[in-house]
């Protein structure tokens, strides 16, 4: 079988996988979300923090509870890193240092899973598993409890409550993430990924050298890593190693953890508000945007210049023979175009135009299918950009699933795709200025400056990935990174939920025969030309001074 035919099967295999679970999982999660039953697990959560699940909140006691319990999580998180060397577990490490903890911190509760330190050589059990496995699960709660509460500002009238976030964030963490985690983390072990907690090895390799082998809780943290969108690997190499990731099939399977929640949420959306074909649409656009992204990556590797690349059948410099270059470039595109950030291939090696797109679809606010929770909510944000200019252009009030798009709303989604440009834009421009960025580029030129742009966008739309080549354990990186993280997370919350308060207030508005059909396919075209062309105008410069310029002279 020829190696085109094989990832041609394989990226058919995960859209047919993805399709078979898009309804029933979609549908699932509304019926969580509309539920009044706490189940006595829930319930017993509930009387530990205190918290009444059956108190609705408006969007500011929704968004309270929200950074109330992320900073927490930061707060106990740093702790854990600061006295690891003081808990059992800890294998002998040293504590974190603390531009590394706050950084580590900032990252993992935001759900970036930045990683400026190597797993394997940094981190204790108790550190991996009681510190960062439990803010992979709830990092990915909190996005599916704000996107939840958009979709209740549409579904809901007259009224600005949003629902409850603690029975959200509990729902999400009990009845949707730990049930689908533990049955993948079984399957990862059946496949191969290393599941423990014994100490570290010490063998000797085969030329006589000893080797130090660090075991660990990998394949439960892989689960979660890659079903929550967070990507923070066991080991430095992340899930190109054959712990985390041993074969074929446990690749195919990570990709489809990673895609399968984003990609479902759509179907939730549409039950919630009343019309599937609404999701419908939302998540025919997210497709659309993935599929040409991976089409893209897939072709410029395999048609990579030069000699030896040509000699290889493709350009295999950082990537895996276990997965070559079909199964590495669905990997990328997919953990871009996520919040993701888990990797199975380098992306520092890949081309400049593979590069570019990787980058690009980081930048287009990961929502194609996006991150757990914060992929819908950004596509969201992205139709109503899209009703407003339909509506400039056909000179009437834009209206989205009866509600009015006015003044209001296009304030809090301007202020909501702002930011993120703002923080990428400007992290990269003082760590050039500052030399920062210079001093930590393993590469000068063009390649160089797309290192330290892919840092600063991987973190402010919290990716995780990086170019590998770049030097991020600074003082300086390790700080600024980490404000962008937590900025990049939090400051769009903010505005979606107003605009979710907002929706919910209003009273609906029946369709019309001007009203624009948003669950036909000229709208999901709109959708998509909305988002590249926003993304395009802000980036494009930023974007021909890096992987631009490289591929065009490559």
């Amino acid at each position: 079988m020829s190696p085109v035919l094989a990832d041609v099967l394989q990226v058919t295999a995960l859209i047919v996988a993805l399709a078979l679970v898009h309804r029933p999982l979609g549908d699932y999660m509304a019926a969580v979300f509309s539920s009044g039953k706490h189940l006595r697990v829930e319930k017993w959560i509930y009387r530990a923090v205190g918290a009444n699940p059956d108190t609705e909140m408006r969007w500011p006691a929704y968004l309270r509870g929200v950074l109330a319990f992320s900073a927490v999580s930061v707060l106990f998180l740093y702790l854990i890193l600061r006295i690891q060397d003081d808990l059992p577990g800890s294998l002998g490490f040293a504590a974190i240092t603390p531009d590394q903890a706050f950084n580590t911190a900032a990252s993992f509760t935001s759900n970036t899973n930045w990683q400026s330190y190597s797993g394997e050589s940094s981190m204790g059990h108790v550190a991996q598993t009681a510190g960062l496995a439990v803010q992979n699960f709830v990092s990915a709660a909190v996005g599916i409890a704000v996107a939840v509460a958009l979709v209740r500002g549409f579904a809901r009238s007259r009224t600005g409550e949003l629902g409850n976030f603690w029975a959200d964030l509990v729902r999400g963490v009990v009845r949707i993430l730990i049930p689908i985690s533990v049955v993948a983390a079984i399957v990862l072990v059946a496949t191969g990924a290393v599941q423990n907690f014994a100490g570290i090895n010490e063998i000797t390799t085969v030329t006589g050298q000893t080797q130090s082998i660090s075991p660990g809780a990998v394949a439960s943290q892989e689960a979660i890593k890659d079903l929550g969108t967070n990507g923070g690997g066991y080991f430095n190499a992340n899930s190109s190693h054959p712990f985390e990731n041993p074969n074929g099939f446990s690749n195919l399977l990570t990709i489809f953890l990673l895609l399968v929640i984003p990609f479902s949420l759509p179907r939730t959306f549409g039950k919630m508000v009343g019309s599937v074909k609404q999701g419908y649409a939302i998540v025919a656009a997210m497709a659309t945007i993935w599929f040409v992204g991976v089409v893209l990556v897939t072709w410029t590797e395999f048609a990579h210049p030069g000699t030896a690349s040509q000699l290889a059948g493709g350009a295999m410099e950082g990537k895996e023979q276990r997965f070559g270059e079909g199964a590495s470039s669905l990997f990328a595109v997919s953990t871009t175009m996520t919040s993701t950030g888990s990797v199975n291939s380098f992306h520092d090696s890949y081309s400049g135009l593979s590069g570019g797109v990787l980058l690009l679809g980081m930048m287009l606010g990961e929502i194609a299918p996006g991150g757990v929770g914060s992929g819908l909510y950004g596509m969201l944000i992205m139709a109503i950009i899209a009703v407003f200019i339909a509506g400039l252009m056909v000179g009437r009030t834009p209206e989205y699933l009866g509600k009015k798009i006015g003044t209001r709303q296009i304030k809090y989604a301007a202020c909501y795709i702002l930011i993120t440009p703002a923080l990428v834009l400007v992290g990269t421009a003082i760590a050039m200025a500052t030399g920062n960025g210079e001093s930590s580029m393993t590469n000068v030129g063009a390649h160089g400056f797309s290192e330290v742009l892919y840092a600063y966008t991987s973190a402010s739309n919290n990716n995780g990935s990086a170019f590998a080549g770049f030097g991020a354990n600074t003082g300086f990186h390790n700080t600024a990174l980490g404000l962008c993280m937590l900025l990049g997370r939090f400051l769009p919350m903010v505005f979606v939920l107003a605009l979710a308060g907002s929706l919910a207030e209003q009273k609906p508005v029946p369709a019309t025969a001007g009203t624009l059909r948003t669950e036909k396919p000229l709208f999901t075209g709109l959708l998509v030309g909305t988002n590249v062309i926003i993304t395009g105008l802000t980036f494009f410069p930023a974007l021909a001074l890096g992987p631009l310029a490289e591929g065009l002279a490559a």
